[in-house]
């Protein structure tokens, strides 16, 4: 007998009178705007203006979400497309099924239009935006709660995660709250690339690819855990496939990257000023304005009192 576990909400979606919220797009909604908000800082922190994150995310967001969609769709097509299903279910993607795999790699496709559109290297927009997209799926995993789903396996430990509806199969009972896992290891992995990239000033893509690698290695384990229906390669469920694929290629990045172009890109937006620098261009000092002040002083110019300064002998 269970002493203690985590409850499921009764339902996923709330009313605000005649209007539908759902719990799951709600998640992804906070986690798009934490995303932007921790990216706009990183971003102006590294020398690029303001808004520009914004700007670019009004094309990375639709093209994630699509890419999402797709992947979930076409990796359990079954789901929408064999018999006694609804094809049109798989435009409902407010009840669920999004895959990260494919929320990234289109996502990206999206980054790199907005990038393009304002002269910007990509590898830089990802450095500074990957922190925030860790935090988004943190709280986007929250989502599954919402819609009881994408559990683990029965346990029976205080934090298991109480399961009670029993539409599509499940079986009430109480399970690895594998949503939390994720979201746990998600905050984990944005403060582990927050640290390296103030440690070693990471640059070129190499915190992102270090963002890459750290959710790989959690999401094998986190995934190999779960029961839902999945497809198995080898024995292996194919997310657990891809997380291996993916964490190699962002390894290898961050190896290659880093021999080749070590250190952090000098401009990362064209016309802002580069960190450490104004507007202008001009180095900033702890000086500036000094002689401004001398002379308000004085109720002289410094430049006259230099210029005049000799004596006649």
């Amino acid at each position: 007998m269970e002493l203690a576990f985590i409850p499921s909400p009764s339902r996923g979606v709330l009313y605000l009178g005649p209007v539908p919220l759902r719990g799951y797009a709600f998640c992804i909604i906070i986690g798009v705007f934490v995303a932007v908000w921790l990216g706009n800082k990183r971003w102006i922190a590294r020398g690029g203006r303001a808004g520009t994150v914004a700007d670019i995310a009004v094309w990375a967001v639709p093209f994630g979400l699509v890419g999402g969609r797709l992947y979930h769709v076409i990796t359990d097509y079954e789901l929408y497309f064999s018999e006694g299903r609804d094809w049109v279910d798989a435009f409902k993607i407010w009840e669920g099924g999004l895959g990260i795999w494919g929320a990234i790699a289109l996502g990206a496709v999206g980054a790199w239009i907005g990038c393009r559109r304002r002269g910007i290297p990509l590898p830089a927009y990802a450095d500074a935006i990957a922190p925030g997209i860790a935090f988004a799926q943190a709280i986007g995993r929250w989502g599954n709660w919402f819609n009881q789903e994408l559990y683990g396996k029965p346990t029976d430990l205080p934090w298991a995660l109480e399961i009670t509806s029993s539409a599509d199969g499940r079986v009430p009972g109480t399970y690895h709250p594998t949503f939390l896992y994720e979201s746990l290891w998600c905050i984990g992995v944005a403060f582990l690339v927050i640290w390296a990239d103030r440690r070693f000033r990471l640059g070129h893509g190499r915190a992102f690819a270090l963002y890459v690698a750290a959710y790989c290695s959690g999401r094998a384990w986190i995934e190999y855990m779960r029961v839902d229906d999945a497809h198995h390669i080898l024995g292996l469920r194919l997310n657990v496939w891809t997380a291996i694929l993916v964490f190699l290629l962002a390894v290898t990045y961050l190896v290659v990257s880093s021999k080749k172009r070590p250190g952090r890109e000098d401009v990362v937006e064209p016309g802002a000023a580069a960190p450490g620098e104004d507007a202008d261009g001009d180095e900033k000092s702890g000086n500036t304005g000094k002689d401004d002040e001398v002379a308000d002083r004085s109720g002289t110019d410094p430049a006259k009192n230099e210029a005049g300064s000799g004596k006649k002998t």
